[in-house]
């Protein structure tokens, strides 16, 4: 049977459209993404649609609340979690909100980086496949699939629609 981690991860862009806010996760010593740059989110929690989830993560995160929310993908990870757990992500880009971004969280430092250098910052290497198709004029969203194992991306293949 197949039961995923549901989890969203949400690029914020700044009023200009010119930087995305990341965070580096730098913070616990025990953090699976301890050193890596990401967007924000997390994992769903019972009781919550997944856009519910979305907004709550990013207000616990950033102190924020997102405005203008576009969906641009859905990931299939598995054997992504520390103990080969399987995840099922969906990739925001927030193109507004209300607020002023805290400096950090119990998890990390966040920080304004230029969406054309994103790509130059230590993360996940899977995430150097799909951050492209976030960022990009495609309308449509895209759907992809990313197996795992210790820590590194297999492969991976998408679709858009």
């Amino acid at each position: 049977m197949y039961t995923p981690i549901l989890a969203t991860l949400g690029y914020i862009l700044s009023p200009d459209g010119k930087q995305v806010l990341m965070i580096h996760r730098n913070k616990r010593k025990d953090d699976q993404h301890l050193g890596k740059y990401n967007g924000l989110g997390g994992k769903m929690e019972p009781g919550e649609d997944i856009f519910t989830c979305l907004m709550r993560e990013i207000k616990e995160e950033a102190q924020i609340t997102c405005e203008e929310c576009e969906l641009r993908g859905t990931i299939n990870w598995t054997g992504f979690g520390p103990d080969g757990e399987d995840w099922f992500g969906f990739i925001y880009l927030i193109r507004s909100f209300t607020g002023t971004p805290s400096r950090g969280n119990e998890e990390g430092d966040l920080s304004w980086v230029d969406v054309d250098k994103i790509m130059g910052l230590p993360m996940w290497e899977g995430d150097r496949y799909f951050l492209p198709l976030v960022f990009d004029d495609d309308p449509r969203v895209f759907h992809g699939y990313m197996p795992y194992d210790n820590a590194r991306p297999l492969s991976w293949s998408y679709e858009r629609r």
